[in-house]
């Protein structure tokens, strides 16, 4: 049977994967990317993006029952489900739309189907009209990954739920189970509490949000709660059952076992790689809990082959996907290649208040040996913030006590997940708390408290 080669394969068009062939592209390479199911992947599909525009239609929700505090005027106010969603989902269209444009600008093949690597540069596609061969010497893979299920909270759709039926709701939830406070569990949590449900969220480990710094978690914590949402920590769904309409969960919190009944669940657990079906035992390739075992530059130890975004492990980030995307393509074409840094990495969750962090947590700075200055905002005491309306929050900042490096920044208030790419851009310059206090921040903005942050590590802050 007749081969196709190409310089680059790379199988799954997320934002790893069509970055990668974007690049490779750019680079002078002749390209094909290969998906399953639709151009752009889970972020811009079933993730990042119509999640977003969700949480979008019930901040103007929240905002707009806010009105008399701007002086306005506004009643009856309600929303219509089922044109949230649709708002969503177009959303989403429009930008896999905007990626297989993308890929005829750059010349990119595009094969639409379901892809197994049979041997060493090589790789078999059965698609809607029989089975194609390539070949490539660089191959790489960027199938990302789908939500975890734990056995007994399996998702049904009807009444227990994953990120994709959250987003395409059945109903609405009157009584919400989130199982899971990371990022996915309490952006949904967010956005249907805040259109009415009567929403608890349960989390195994001692705090919401845990991968965020403790100070941060528990003012989180605070806000949700002030919210209405209740919150149970150190505590695990045992199992659910399922009668009618109704499910039953059995929690277990503090050594006991609470029953509490809820419409609808949803399950935020985690999340697998999508490393099965592709050949990847056979060629040699280590898989270590269902993610692919690579090297820094993505190096699957097999060669020619590379491994990209969620199936290489975390962070499981969108962006991380993107940069290793551009990283492989140019290590692929011989240029000099900048290694993806974890810890340089910004992560931010969209629920209300908005999360944002980089860098170390205080905890994670002290365990590993540095003597640090620690520097905090509250949002009450910036005019921006005021006028906005939006006096929750806080910024944090961590640097090294003897070099002045940032070693890390933590936010959580309005619009932070735009914040923090300042101190991103401070760490990748290896900027020192003296290029940030002698940096001068436009008045007014939320992000002069970015400036007095750095200035109360330093016992040098203005308005506080």
């Amino acid at each position: 049977m007749a081969e196709t080669s190409y310089d680059l394969i790379v199988i799954g068009a997320g934002p790893g994967g069509y970055v990668a062939a974007i690049r490779g592209a750019q680079l002078g390479m002749k390209v094909c990317i290969i998906e399953r199911e639709n151009l752009g992947g889970i972020c811009l599909n079933w993730g990042c993006i119509p999640t977003k525009a969700m949480l979008r239609s019930s901040e103007v929700f929240h905002l707009m029952h806010r009105a008399k505090e701007f002086g306005l005027k506004a009643e009856g106010i309600d929303y219509d489900l089922d044109a949230v969603v649709k708002r969503s989902r177009k959303v989403a269209g429009q930008l896999s739309g905007g990626i297989g444009h993308l890929m005829k600008k750059n010349k990119i093949a595009v094969v639409m189907g379901d892809a197994i690597i049979p041997a060493q540069g090589k790789v078999s596609v059965k698609t809607a009209k029989g089975t194609e061969n390539l070949t490539a010497p660089n191959i790489v893979l960027a199938t990302g990954a789908r939500a975890r299920e734990l056995p007994g909270l399996e998702a049904d759709g009807k009444l227990v739920w994953t990120y994709r039926h959250a987003l395409q709701p059945v109903h609405m939830p009157k009584k919400l189970l989130v199982i899971g406070s990371g990022a996915i569990g309490i952006e949904f949590a967010s956005f249907y509490n805040t259109l009415g449900a009567d929403t608890t969220v349960v989390e195994v480990m001692d705090r919401v949000l845990p991968v965020e710094d403790e100070e941060i978690s528990a003012f989180a914590k605070k806000s949700f709660e002030k919210q209405g949402m209740k919150i149970m920590q150190k505590a695990m769904v045992k199992k659910l059952d399922r009668a009618g309409d109704k499910v039953t969960a059995h929690i277990e919190v503090g050594g006991a076992v609470e029953k509490h009944e809820f419409d609808t669940v949803i399950s935020a657990v985690g999340i697998v790689g999508n490393v099965e079906n592709l050949g990847l035992e056979e060629l040699g390739v280590k898989i270590d809990r269902t993610h692919v075992v690579t090297d820094e530059y993505c190096r699957t130890g097999v060669e020619g082959l590379y491994a990209i975004g969620d199936i290489a492990g975390a962070p499981w980030l969108a962006h991380k996907a993107s940069h290793e995307g551009v990283m492989v393509a140019e290590l692929i074409a011989g240029k000099h290649a900048h290694p993806v840094k974890p810890e340089s990495i910004a992560g931010c969750t969209y629920c209300h208040p908005q999360v944002a962090s980089v860098g170390y947590t205080e905890a994670k700075a002290k365990e590993l040996g540095y003597d640090i200055k620690v520097g905090r905002f509250p949002f009450i005491g910036n005019g921006k913030a005021i006028a906005l309306g939006e006096e929750n929050g806080m910024i944090k900042t961590i640097f090294d006590a003897k070099t002045g490096e940032l070693l890390g920044a933590h936010m959580i208030g309005a619009e932070v997940t735009e914040l923090i790419q300042g101190y991103v851009v401070g760490r990748q310059l290896e900027t020192t708390e003296e290029d940030l206090m002698n940096t001068v921040f436009p008045h007014p903005t939320l992000s002069e408290m970015m400036h007095e942050s750095v200035l109360d590590a330093y016992d040098k802050v203005i308005h506080m």
